[in-house]
């Protein structure tokens, strides 16, 4: 159908101005092939009562057909043969108001087409009548009559419903196109709503320019007397004439009309008028340049849905009436096409079979989106929304699809897919990707806490921290590498929670039946609940081992065990004592008892006990010195120690 585009643009271009128009689907025998033609809202000519193209009781097409064309069809067998003579002046009024417009002359001689009109019409045709039980309905059946309107004669009458149908519906071969709904059958269109607006604009844009034209090229009155050489020429610019004064001054001689210059009350009144009509018409140009960026989400739609009111609706009925269209075309593929693919093909062709009406024609294009610069609103919307709450959105599949609305090619190159195009790699790898702005992704089989460790240490290089700083994507990798530890971690704890249960679990996103999901889910609990322990008491012990790390603890723990030497020391000074004591009562029994035998034994053991005492108290008195001075030197590390903490 290679006159497709060139009737849809007619249509378009029409349908604003008329308010109506429509096209005709039908399958032409000359060209063997379906058609589908535009038809102008002045040659379809239907009641104005009427409801739709369904339940009208007549419907008429005027359509112009040359001698040739009609003969044609007459050949093929499409019209009767039947002599039609030569075609008569069959112009209308509004042909004639056409003509006037475009400024075309009629000349009946180079026109000289036929006038057919075809009808589509309910009759009750003498020996096709409507038999309900052996006995005529008086029910009018639908048909297709075609006649020459300068010779009055009928071309054809053809049954216009399936001769297989009991209801006898009738076909449908028009479809009505329809810019704004009218009060009757006929649509609205701009010169319905805002022709006035338009006409009285028209006017004050000639009055401005006559306004100017009279102002810049005044004309006036002289006197009689007054002689200028070749008067009836007009002076050129720089150009100086001879004037033959008969008394006074030129200027007493000649007088210029009042002319005004252009008013500008006018002008504001034409401007007004102007943007009155858009207004009306909904006709307001939107830009995406116009819009504040940082608005809210909601106030932006609210704008883009009100300026779009009524091109929207416009769009929607398009969009139905379209869909109405391909599938009267496919019905005419299934009526008369062809029983074998044409070309030659391994998989199954499409021929007539496949329209039969088993699979439904749906468009889905979207009728609310009429234009790019709306969907491209509503996609800044959408990035404005994810913007919000990021971690809640798909956003490389977001971006992909804002390039395609902008019509960039091969958008999942620019921004590939994860599933498709990301491979393993190490962690030093994935540093640098991200360094790269390159998309990184995690996968199960991976030594997530290697990973996790080396990821750690990148992010607190201080180095790196410097340098990555700086760039002007550092929010973005930033999120890139938190985003990317965090499946890691998700990974590392799907791995430990496995290992504490002994098996393993199905895979990530499979779907699993109800009762397997509820066993798993029992048995996950348990050992999630002893992951959790055991990373507490590690948690605990981990506690532990920093604390004893701390030099406060440490210079504590030190002062402790000074304070227990010192209280053996003295433990080990009284039992010393107790020891002497005994030894004196001992010593003073033996001398009271061998006190006049053993006098020279009772002078020795008082200079051995005398002798012992000083030693016990030498070595006490060095123990005390040397407790004393690992006591001052702990105090003066500690001191040293606190000072430095509060530096």
């Amino acid at each position: 159908m290679t006159e497709y585009r060139a009737e849809t643009e007619r249509l378009l271009f029409s349908l604003p101005l008329a308010g109506s128009a429509f096209r005709k689907v039908y399958f032409d025998p000359n060209m063997g092939r379906p058609c589908s033609m535009f038809v102008p809202a002045e040659d379809f000519v239907v009641s104005y009562g009427a409801s739709d193209l369904v339940t009208c009781e007549r419907a008429t097409h005027i359509m112009k057909r040359t001698s040739n064309e009609v003969r044609k069809l007459q050949v093929s067998g499409f019209y009767s043969d039947v002599e039609l003579g030569n075609p008569s002046d069959n112009t209308d009024e509004i042909e004639s108001k056409y003509n006037e417009l475009t400024g075309n002359s009629h000349g009946y001689d180079n026109d000289s087409r036929h006038t057919i009109l075809e009808m589509q019409i309910d009759l009750d045709l003498v020996g096709f009548e409507d038999m309900i039980d052996g006995e005529e309905s008086g029910i009018q059946l639908p048909y297709v009559v075609s006649i020459d309107l300068s010779s009055r004669k009928i071309l054809s009458i053809r049954r216009n419903y399936y001769e297989d149908d009991e209801n006898r519906m009738k076909r449908e071969h028009f479809v009505h196109y329809q810019y704004m709904p009218g009060l009757g059958f006929y649509g609205f269109g701009l010169i319905h709503m805002i022709g006035g607006l338009a006409k009285s604009a028209t006017s004050l844009l000639r009055q401005l320019v006559d306004a100017g034209t009279l102002s810049n090229l005044p004309g006036g009155l002289k006197s009689r007397g007054l002689r200028i050489k070749g008067d009836d020429t007009p002076i050129m610019p720089g150009e100086f004439r001879d004037v033959d004064v008969p008394g006074g001054s030129i200027r007493d001689n000649i007088s210029f009309l009042p002319y005004k210059e252009p008013s500008n009350v006018l002008y504001q009144l034409m401007g007004d008028i102007v943007e009155e009509g858009r207004r009306f018409a909904s006709a307001a140009d939107v830009k995406a340049a116009d819009m504040n960026s940082e608005a809210p989400v909601g106030t932006t739609l609210a704008i883009l849905e009100r300026s779009m009111k009524v091109m929207s609706a416009v769009q929607a009925r398009l969009h139905a009436s379209m869909r109405k269209e391909l599938r009267l075309l496919s019905k005419i593929v299934y009526d008369f096409g062809p029983t074998e693919y044409p070309y030659s093909s391994e998989e199954d062709a499409v021929v007539a079979e496949d329209f039969d009406g088993r699979v439904d024609v749906i468009a889905v294009s979207d009728p609310n989106s009429g234009t790019m610069a709306q969907r491209i609103m509503q996609y800044q919307a959408a990035l404005q929304l994810s913007q919000q709450n990021p971690e809640m959105y798909d956003l490389p599949l977001l971006h992909r699809q804002m390039l395609e609305v902008l019509n960039i090619r091969d958008a999942d190159k620019i921004i590939p897919k994860d599933d498709e195009d990301q491979k393993p790699t190490d962690p030093v790898s994935e540093n640098m990707n991200i360094l790269r702005g390159d998309p990184v992704k995690a996968f199960i089989y991976q030594d997530h806490e290697a990973h996790i460790k080396t990821h750690m240490a990148f992010m607190e290089d201080p180095k790196i921290q410097e340098l990555a700083g700086n760039s002007p994507n550092a929010q973005v990798m930033q999120s890139s590498m938190a985003s990317h530890i965090q499946d890691h971690l998700a990974f590392l704890y799907r791995q430990q929670v496995e290992k504490e249960l002994g098996v393993e679990l199905p895979p990530e996103g499979e779907a699993l039946p109800e009762d397997i999901e509820l066993r798993i889910s029992r048995l996950v609990a348990p050992a999630a609940e002893q992951l959790k322990n055991k990373n507490q008491q590690e948690q605990q012990q981990q506690e532990a081992q920093e604390q004893q790390q701390d030099p406060i603890v440490q210079m504590a723990q030190k002062e402790l065990q000074i304070k227990e030497m010192q209280a053996q020391a003295k433990a080990e000074l009284d039992q010393a004592k107790m020891q002497l004591e005994t030894a004196k009562a001992q010593s003073k029994a033996e001398f009271d008892k061998q006190k006049l035998d053993q006098q020279a034994e009772i002078e020795k053991a008082k200079l051995a006990v005398k002798i012992a005492e000083d030693n016990v108290r030498e070595q006490l008195e060095s123990r005390r010195i040397a407790s004393k001075d690992q006591i001052e030197g702990f105090k003066i590390g500690r001191e040293i120690v606190e000072s430095m903490t509060n530096e």
